[in-house]
């Protein structure tokens, strides 16, 4: 294994160029994993530290409208429950044919 270290930026200087088991190509696609593992980081990092103005306003009008379908669909229901005859709710009425003696 080489010891050399990178001494600057990871999209400047390919730090696996001279390394002794590597061939050519399996070090340039080592690099490009290097840069775009950077990358993902580095992006993540500025998302953590400061919300995307874009993607909260986004998902703030996402929110009112899921609780306007919401609302609407409780309302539908509602509806749906209020159309049924109340004896299909309930059944009919019982009248007692019941002859057990109740103390």
């Amino acid at each position: 294994m080489s010891d050399s270290t990178p001494t600057g930026n990871i999209f400047e200087e390919n730090p696996y160029a001279n390394h002794a088991s590597l061939s050519p190509v399996e070090a340039e696609v080592l690099w490009e994993y290097a840069k775009l593992a950077q990358n993902v980081t580095s992006k993540t990092r500025k998302l953590m530290n400061e919300p995307d103005q874009m993607l909260v306003s986004r998902l703030r009008s996402l929110e009112t409208k899921m609780g306007l379908v919401m609302v609407l669909f409780k309302a539908s229901v509602w509806n749906v429950i209020n159309e049924q005859p109340i004896d299909a709710m309930y059944g009919p009425a019982e009248t007692s044919a019941d002859a057990t003696i109740r103390r």
